[in-house]
């Protein structure tokens, strides 16, 4: 059964409580409660989890007889999480939790009569305290209520001007107010018990508040019957740590795995059952531990008020049914003024409560979702097999996994760094298997070889029979090349309804140059990038692929008995394109291109020079019509310009019947122009639809 389980079946109870009523203040009279045990005495820490996320969680478990306080000191920054989270789990008890809270200690203080917030000396002691009854001894004693406390300047030395300020102390006694300076004064106390009681009370409230570090949550745990009792909390933890190491020098490698853990909490780890968790879980913190205060709003008193003073103007009949009218409009009016002040008053503090109530706190990352859930990953926990001791504040380093792996040395080179310049040497890596039985957390690898250090390596998250490549050195007896060269080809062209499509090709080929300058042969993975959009063309296979690279598997010879010690391995990939035009607003140059281009099939470059046929002659036509339409235009200017000078020369004079003659060719020549344009755009209109029933009926597949 799980721990929640039989959390349940025990009916234990969640208390972060912050409200619930506690026991008055003992009195004098009163038997005092005995203070309460720590934690570490009733109810020892007994399991440890730590998180990859960043807390623990830690269970106490104890056997306890009768009624008991218990006692949990949590950091000032846990605290939020321990109410949070703790879970209290007694079968034979009504527990209650209690704690102080932020501004127990200013307010407490304040609360009393004797008052030692801040730097607090006799004077103001005694000035805070006017009218209390007190005994002095100077050095007879002396008994009287304090009336003030005040200070007076003394000369030290009159000449110079020095002087010093000394406090007295005015009391009102029997014999009546007497004037004491506090340097004579050896001691007090005071009369009155109840202020005797306050400074008692507020010294040890001073006291408890030393370490300004730790809170403590006190416990009543009610039971009367001896019985097994546990507490258990998440509070932040700091991240567990794996480290691995690698021995490839053996037959058959070993790999050890250790986990770094810290205890930096205030409670020694004795003899614990501690578990180690990696996963995703979701964490957030909530201000649970200070008081929050809701402001509401003001809202004004519900009263009638004073009648306002009216007048009322006389007149007929009809003047007072209007009047009245008047009167009834005015009152709807003020009425509903005041249902508008009511609204907007409404409004108002409906919109300051919503400002004023609490927002979720942002999360980083992202948003606390509570509508619905997504997967956070899963959770790997692994088990130290004996119980860990671990002292407070010390940390410890615990072995996780240790076994024999399959392990194949192997070289790495990435095309990816080769295509940008950067070192050309393969990587020396090793192809491992989990065959561990657990999976394994990320972190870095020590590898050893040849009975020596061999260099460094990063793992990630290590799933059970999975393999992983990991790479901790650059083979320099190695090198590698890249060339990188890119083609464009037609492969089809179609024609359908006067749209020309021409598929095309772009094949992108990368030549890998390897030199092998060991005396033996080495096999080596080339991790080549998948360029976004294409198709892997040659080779036709390869070893692994991921979502960004091609892995191929390699051979490289090395020079023996006069054998070439170089590998040329290229690897092509294509991508589609396609292009789509419309013949109609191809220009005849363009046609020409596309006809002259030998790529493109020789049906349809044909179909092309045909239509370029075409789309000349409509050209021309079009030319022709540009011409007489700009003769045209030349002709109608000038004839406006010879009406012009007719009408200021007049046509009864010699240069205005010249005028006229003019004005009459003129007019001759453009109704003879106007019907060559007609005929003109008759032509263009022909062509045009020629060359367009041309381009429309060409099909071509």
């Amino acid at each position: 059964m799980s721990y929640f389980m039989k959390f349940v079946s025990r009916a234990a109870l969640l208390l972060p409580l912050t409200g619930m009523a506690l026991p008055a203040q003992a009195t004098r009279d009163e038997q005092v409660e005995p203070p309460a045990r720590t934690a570490e005495e009733s109810l020892p820490l007994r399991r440890v989890s730590l998180f990859s996320s960043g807390v623990g969680f830690f269970e106490h478990t104890g056997v306890l007889d009768g009624s008991t306080r218990v006692s949990l000191p949590f950091q000032v920054e846990a605290v939020n999480d321990a109410l949070k989270s703790l879970v209290i789990n007694d079968p034979d008890s009504s527990p209650a939790v209690s704690y102080p809270s932020e501004q127990t200690l200013p307010r407490t203080l304040k609360s009393l009569a004797v008052d030692l917030l801040g730097n607090t000396g006799v004077p103001e002691l005694l000035n805070s305290l006017k009218g209390a009854e007190i005994e002095v001894l100077v050095p007879h004693p002396i008994s009287g209520r304090i009336v003030f406390v005040e200070t007076r300047p003394r000369y030290i030395a009159r000449d110079r001007g020095d002087m010093e300020v000394e406090v007295y102390l005015s009391l009102y006694t029997r014999e009546g107010i007497k004037v004491i300076s506090l340097k004579e004064i050896q001691g007090f106390s005071f009369k009155d018990p109840r202020v005797n009681a306050d400074m008692n009370r507020a010294l040890d409230l001073i006291a408890q508040s030393r370490d300004a570090e730790t809170r403590r949550l006190t416990i009543e745990l009610s039971g009367k019957t001896k019985r097994k009792v546990s507490l258990s909390y998440v509070i932040p933890a700091p991240v567990w740590k794996a480290a691995y190491r690698l021995d490839l020098s053996q037959a058959q490698p070993l790999m050890q795995g250790w986990a770094i853990v810290d205890n930096t909490g205030d409670a020694d780890w004795e003899q614990v059952e501690l578990s180690l968790v990696t996963g995703r879980p979701v964490s957030f913190v909530q201000n649970l531990y200070p008081p929050y205060h809701l402001r509401r709003p003001v809202v004004p008193l519900s009263i009638p008020g004073i009648a306002e003073a009216r007048t009322y103007e006389s007149g007929s009949a009809e003047t007072q049914k209007m009047s009245r009218g008047s009167n009834t409009a005015m009152l709807a009016k003020e009425y509903n003024m005041d249902q508008i002040a009511e609204a907007a008053a409404r409004e108002e503090a409906a919109a300051y409560a919503s400002a004023a109530a609490p927002r979720p706190s942002a999360v980083t990352g992202g948003g606390v979702e509570t509508a619905q859930g997504r997967a956070a990953g899963e959770y790997f926990e692994f088990t130290i097999k004996k119980p860990v001791t671990l002292p407070r504040q010390q940390s410890a380093m615990l072995p996780l996994v240790e076994s024999i792996i399959p392990v194949e040395k192997i070289l790495v080179f990435s095309g990816a760094n080769a295509a940008q310049g950067r070192p050309s040497n393969p990587a020396i890596a090793a192809e491992l298997t989990n065959t561990t039985g657990m999976k394994l957390p990320a972190g870095p690898v020590t590898v050893y070889d040849g009975g020596t250090y061999a260099g460094d390596a990063l793992i990630e998250f290590f799933p059970l029979n999975e393999k992983r490549l990991i790479s901790y050195g650059e083979d320099l007896s190695v090198t590698g090349s890249i060339a990188v060269s890119a083609s464009r080809s037609i492969v089809s062209v179609t024609i359908q309804k006067g749209i020309m499509t021409i598929n095309r090709k772009q094949v992108y080929e990368r030549s890998y140059t390897f030199r092998n300058a060991g005396n033996e042969e080495k096999r080596l993975l080339l991790e080549h990038p998948i360029t976004a959009g294409t198709t892997l063309t040659a080779p036709d296979s390869y070893a692994e692929k991921t979502s960004g690279l091609y892995r191929f598997a390699l051979v490289l010879p090395y020079k023996n008995n006069g054998n070439a010690n170089e590998l040329v391995f290229t690897v092509k990939e294509e991508r589609p394109l396609s292009e789509t035009i419309a013949l109609t607003q191809l220009s005849s140059n363009a046609f020409i291109g596309y006809s002259a281009n030998q790529e493109i099939p020789a049906a349809a470059r044909e179909a092309l020079r045909a239509a370029i046929a075409l789309k000349q002659k409509v050209d021309e036509a079009k030319q022709k019509l540009a011409a007489l339409e700009a003769q045209w235009n030349r002709l109608i200017a000038e004839q406006e310009r010879t009406r012009q000078n007719l009408e200021a020369a007049g046509n009864q004079s010699q240069q205005g019947q010249h005028y006229l003659t003019r004005l009459a060719e003129q007019d001759a020549e453009i109704d003879g122009l106007y019907k060559t344009i007609l005929e003109a755009q008759q032509t263009v209109q022909s062509a045009q639809e020629e060359y367009e029933v041309y381009i429309g009926g060409m099909a071509l597949n």
